[in-house]
């Protein structure tokens, strides 16, 4: 087993983008919710201009709704997003197939609720032995749970970091850096300073 003090690398990440949906983001109190999606938007970003695979999930589409269309924007062409009808993606075998065809061993989790879905996901990939890095200030549950599922979490063995930490684990060099942040746009996503 790799060590978990190592760096997040490009090649190695996939990055899971989980049940954003307006379902969700209503539950939050309204100051967090455009923020939350921008820093998610902008993240998705960076993973396609570093050609790292984003795989999306919105729970159980009929009832709650689709993925918020400011992130079907962000998904690559062709991208699918995966109807989930179990809180830990590891359980549905069509998403799973997904997640182990990627050939990757690192993932990078965004999106709701940090204590239930992500907590859920994460375990389950870890469980799996992958190594998993779930999003600190792109991730979100009302209060009071984000900040239980993140202890939850860290007290699991995943890596809690944030869009700003894992950007420059992806990025890693000067010459990186100056490639990618053109295709970034201009906007930079609140709450975000590189």
């Amino acid at each position: 087993m790799v060590s978990g003090h190592q760096l997040f690398d490009r090649d190695s990440s996939c990055l899971l983008v989980i049940d954003v949906q307006q379902y969700f983001l209503d539950k939050l109190p309204e100051d967090q919710r455009q923020p939350l999606v921008a820093r998610i938007a902008w993240l998705m970003r960076v993973a396609r201009a570093l050609d790292i695979p984003i795989i999306a999930t919105a729970e159980d589409i009929a009832n709650d709704g689709p993925l918020v269309a400011d992130l079907v924007e962000e998904l690559p062409a062709g991208s699918t997003v995966h109807d989930k009808m179990i809180f830990g993606l590891t359980g549905q075998p069509s998403i799973l197939d997904d997640v182990e065809h990627t050939g990757r061993s690192e993932f990078v989790i965004v999106g709701l609720e940090t204590d239930v879905c992500v907590a859920h996901s994460a375990i389950g990939l870890m469980g799996r032995g992958h190594r998993v890095a779930v999003i600190d200030d792109a991730t979100a549950s009302p209060p009071p749970h984000h900040a239980y599922g993140i202890a939850r979490l860290s007290a699991t063995g995943a890596v809690i970091t944030s869009v700003k930490g894992i950007y420059y684990e992806w990025i890693r060099d000067l010459p990186t850096m100056y490639r990618v942040r053109p295709q970034l746009g201009d906007q930079m996503p609140p709450g975000l300073t590189l």
